[in-house]
């Protein structure tokens, strides 16, 4: 089962669509795309072709700022097998976050489709780069963004003004021969950068994690392994794929297996449940939040979920109740947890298939086989025994190469050891098994008392009209902090503050039960689900201080 593999990306894909090559790669029932794996080793090599016509270099910059439409995935293919790094952009951002993100990220090249929920991403970019109106595609020159030559745009629009149309690259490649690019391919290595994520980052402006060849194959490789993909397996594609979850975890673990991608593009729980009962599918990755939502789904009944077996759970800490329910109403005996983050491309640690429920709801599971990871004290720096708290180190070839541009910040997060401090709080006990206690800057220092939300989230689960909860810390005079417990009750449920103060009396310590208590019908999210605390914070904090 171990055993770091040195591939690149294009090769990966290569051998799949020699092995297995009329398995089904890609489904993609929107877009009417059934593609086998030759077929989609064509498409890609094709998109591949038209970007070397583009005059796409080993290491250019390409930003992708689209959904979970097929053309990310033959980008993300395609880009592999020219060198070129695929940036990835977050759907949820806004002009100002887009221009941060190309200028940082010294892009040459931007993808981007029309339009997403209530955002113009096309008028986006024509705001930010007025320029485009009164240029030829492919001649771009902008004084803000020097390095941006070509705009390429995925949609229905005839005339995208200033901007090549996705099938005119496809005809640009024309000229280009497959000699052409199986030269550019051969001479690519693993130890190449090729992938770009942008953490969000609760502080300060995002950073670009570069990933290479080496880091998210391998990663793709194990994670498929713990879950037992094989090529006999499809796997619902419902995280957006711009981030680690959705391009190493879902679409490159795929083609690394030889599995089917059965691609939505964005999180829709009725789509989910059609797609998986039209596709026979066998897996499914998400966050808790995409289960629970799935589950609470009034048709739910209606679908016939039984092809199901296995999937990941991953970004957030999962309840019981959700996990039982994902095991036996949703046939997902074998679902795994996932932990890690996008500096260690991303998995670090998994449960696995044979565990007791209990494991997989109570830790984030063991070490992958090639990945070493440890808990230190993150005053001294000093490993601690098993079952003492403290910071979750890694350190494995799948650790980024850095940050872009940014040498200090990535001195301070890889150790010259090698090791990668991530910032989270949790132990590990005597069989290898973590468990994130929290973040440490999300700690809750009440009076001197430290106070672990995850500890208090998981004691608020056991009440019986709680279907979500998060616990944070809100500025205080007296005490430093005190604690908030923001709580999203079951449909149709009502309660009052005082109830669960009473819920909460000699069960838990008194400084640790929640000051403020706030009912909620939903919580600020990141594009990809994840609970945003710090935003939670800045909103809390205007009404009691």
């Amino acid at each position: 089962m171990s055993g770091f593999v040195n591939k690149t990306i294009g090769e990966v894909i290569k051998e799949t669509a020699i092995h297995y090559p009329d398995n089904p790669a890609l489904i993609c029932p929107q877009f009417n795309v059934r593609y086998s794996y030759s077929q989609l080793y064509d498409q890609c090599r094709r998109t591949a072709r038209g970007l070397l016509a583009l005059g796409i270099k080993r290491g250019d910059h390409v930003s992708v700022w689209t959904t979970n439409v097929p053309e990310w995935v033959y980008l993300q293919y395609a880009l592999g097998m020219v060198g070129g790094v695929l940036v990835t952009i977050n759907t949820n951002y806004q002009s100002h976050e887009l221009e941060y993100i190309l200028k940082q990220s010294d892009s040459t090249t931007l993808f981007l489709i029309d339009t997403y929920r209530d955002t113009s991403f096309y008028n986006t970019v024509r705001k930010i780069i007025p320029e485009l109106d009164a240029t030829e595609p492919g001649k771009l020159v902008f004084g803000k963004l020097p390095l941006l030559k070509n705009v390429i745009y995925i949609g229905e629009k005839e005339n995208p003004t200033g901007m090549f149309k996705f099938s005119d690259l496809i005809k640009m490649g024309e000229k280009i021969t497959e000699k052409e690019l199986d030269d550019r391919m051969n001479s690519l290595t693993d130890d190449d950068v090729i992938n770009m994520q942008y953490t969000s980052g609760t502080t300060g402006f995002p950073k670009g994690v570069m990933l290479t060849h080496h880091n998210i194959v391998n990663n793709a490789r194990m994670v498929g392994d713990v879950m037992g993909l094989t090529e006999k397996d499809s796997l619902l594609i419902q995280v957006p794929v711009f981030h680690c979850f959705g391009c190493v975890m879902s679409t490159l673990n795929c083609v690394y297996h030889g599995s089917a991608m059965v691609l939505l593009e964005f999180f829709d729980p009725q789509k989910a449940l059609e797609m998986i009962a039209q596709e026979k599918c066998t897996a499914i990755n998400g966050v808790p939040t995409m289960f629970v939502t799935i589950l609470h789904h009034p048709d739910f009944d209606h679908y016939d979920l039984t092809s199901l077996r296995t999937g990941i759970m991953a970004g957030a800490p999962c309840p019981i109740e959700t996990m039982n329910q994902v095991n036996t109403k949703m046939h997902c005996s074998e679902i795994v947890i996932a932990f890690g983050q996008t500096e260690s491309s991303p998995v670090m640690t998994m449960t696995r298939r044979d565990d007791p429920v209990e494991l997989r709801v109570a830790t984030v599971g063991r070490l992958l086989p090639d990945i070493e990871g440890k808990i230190i004290d993150p005053e001294s720096g000093k490993d601690l025994p098993a079952g003492t708290q403290g910071e979750i180190v890694t350190r494995s070839a799948c650790v980024m190469k850095g940050y872009y541009k940014m040498p200090d910040a990535t001195a301070n997060t890889i150790d010259q050891d090698g090791w990668l401090h991530t910032g989270d709080l949790g132990v590990v006990d005597k069989n290898g098994y973590f468990k994130v206690t929290g973040r440490i800057k999300d700690m809750i220092i009440r009076g001197g008392e430290n106070i672990y939300p995850r500890e208090l989230e998981e004691f608020l689960f056991t009440h019986p009209k709680v279907v979500n909860v998060q616990a944070i810390g809100i500025a205080d005079k007296k005490y430093g902090e005190q604690v908030l417990a923001a709580i999203q009750l079951k449909n149709g449920q009502t309660a009052t503050a005082e109830e669960f103060v009473e819920f909460c009396k000699g069960k838990i310590a008194r400084h640790k039960i929640p000051k403020y208590w706030e009912f909620v019908d939903s919580y600020p999210m990141t594009a990809s689900g994840k609970i945003q605390k710090f935003k939670m914070r800045e909103m809390f904090e205007k009404k009691y201080q």
